[in-house]
């Protein structure tokens, strides 16, 4: 059980304070409700452009990094479809610094046209060295359009293409802070060794002078239900041929999410798993495969990704697949369940060891409507019934519901 108390400034920025009087650190977690599908189809990869924007100095502090490494700190961040997340840890007697670079930047980021100029590179130089240059680096600019039709979901982080962020304004650049990175669109969680009168105390002193800008209205088209089944087919020099099938399934608000992330464990989780079993060991038909759900904020994707041995026919492999998930629409062992369930919960306790992952869970969980749910996940994953399985797989694995890419290395 992770203790917190939470309350809102005037300006609406939510703040959570979580004391862990046995580390001798402070971790700060700002987390900016914006990401990737808040941005124009025109002007996609704004998201993560920010997310390097943001380290390149305030008005005040043209170097982020570098008082806070003076300090003994650490920071990072990421950007993904939903939102963006900065994160730094901090010794506690100069957990003050962390206050003052944090309000600085949301306050008061610098934005002049060297320094779009420097970080517009650095993003599309990491776009095409990381997703067009690398074996395998397109595949979610190809799945992902592949499956959505209408969702902003339809483009990844890094965005559509280089082009949207080489011709990006300064204009443009400081509407989007202006829309997405205030206040009432944050979430500030503050946890380790400091007491919630301090962290209060810091909290007002840096944060509550902040102007509100204004709030951020999410009118995002709804995918509409997929009626066929939909394929693609590309040639790449990779070594081997892959597989990538994808179905529409819940959301993170969902309740069938649990019961869905736990198929995707009974199907691929560790050795035993169903897939590595039949697919992998007993087959041979891959020398690698793997299912997961995205579980974003809207609906979602469940994918089934497998590395083809080499000579076995794709299709053979598809079916294969087919085969094992037609199987799961049938699942009625509980010892299979309990065993994936006890890994799930392991892993739980294992994320709240770490100061720094606890502001991260608070502030996610806070963003999904209440920071208390962080402490109910392992109940709610132990309440998963084999028939909730079953009802998942079956309405979930349908043609009719699929999206393949057959990514395959070039003769």
């Amino acid at each position: 059980m992770v203790e917190f108390e939470k309350y809102k400034l005037d300006n609406g920025l939510t703040v959570i304070i979580h004391e862990d009087r046995s580390t001798p650190l402070v971790a700060i977690n700002i987390l900016y409700k914006a990401g990737a599908r808040d941005e124009d189809e025109n002007r996609t990869g704004f998201a993560h452009l920010f997310e390097h924007l943001m380290f390149g100095g305030s008005v005040n502090i043209p170097n982020y990094d570098e008082p806070l490494q003076r300090a003994g700190g650490e920071n990072n961040a990421f950007t993904n479809n939903d939102f963006t997340n900065y994160y730094l840890t901090i010794p506690s007697q100069n957990a003050e610094t962390a206050f003052w670079l944090e309000s600085d930047r949301m306050l008061s980021l610098a934005f002049t046209e060297k320094s779009l100029e420097v970080q517009r590179n650095v993003v599309v130089e990491e776009f095409r060295q990381r997703y067009l240059n690398q074996p395998y680096g397109d595949v979610w600019l190809l799945l992902r359009p592949l499956t959505y039709k209408v969702h902003p979901y339809k483009w990844a982080t890094i965005g559509i293409e280089p082009s949207h962020i080489e011709k990006a304004s300064l204009d443009e650049v400081k509407a989007f802070f202006k829309k997405h990175y205030h206040p009432s669109n944050a979430i500030l969680c503050i946890a380790g060794n400091i007491t919630i009168e301090e962290a209060k105390a810091l909290t007002k002193k840096w944060f509550a002078p902040i102007p509100d800008s204004g709030i951020s209205i999410k009118n995002l088209p709804a995918e509409p239900a997929q009626e066929m089944a939909r394929t693609l087919t590309v040639e790449r020099d990779v070594p081997y041929s892959n597989i990538y099938k994808a179905w529409h399934c819940c959301s993170r608000f969902d309740t069938e999410f649990y019961a869905t992330d736990l198929l995707s464990d009974l199907l691929s989780r560790g050795k035993s798993s169903r897939l590595y079993q039949t697919l992998v060991k007993e087959k041979r038909l891959f020398a690698e495969v793997s299912a997961y759900m995205l579980g974003e904020l809207d609906k979602s994707l469940f994918v089934v990704e497998g590395k083809l041995t080499e000579g076995i026919d794709p299709a053979s492999g598809v079916r294969a697949i087919d085969i094992e998930l037609e199987k799961i629409k049938h699942f009625d062992n509980e010892t299979e369940l309990e065993k994936v369930k006890n890994k799930t919960e392991a892993s739980l306790i294992f994320s709240e060891m770490n100061v720094a992952n606890k502001a991260l869970n608070l502030s996610y969980f806070e963003m999904l409507g209440d920071a208390g749910i962080a402490n109910k996940q392992s109940e709610l994953y132990t309440k998963v019934t084999a028939d909730e399985i079953r009802k998942v797989a079956s309405k979930l694995f349908t043609d009719n519901n699929s999206s393949t890419l057959f990514y395959l290395a070039k003769s």
